[in-house]
């Protein structure tokens, strides 16, 4: 898998699995991988952290 160059934004959620891709919401690849399941998990992973991470900001 790739490393992306740039911080992930609260904006670029959700990420969606593209096959072998991984994409931020305006179509921009932000990783690859060599399965797509592999690029489904981290992908839902991603956006599983995310909304913990909005939720907690906000119950704060």
């Amino acid at each position: 898998m790739s490393v992306p160059k740039k911080p992930l934004k609260p904006g670029d959620f959700p990420v969606n699995a593209d096959g072998k891709k991984i994409k931020k919401q305006d179509g921009v690849p932000i990783a690859n991988t060599d399965d797509p399941a592999v690029a489904d998990d981290i992908a839902e992973r991603l956006n599983d952290d995310e909304a913990r991470r909005e939720e907690d900001k906000w119950s704060a």
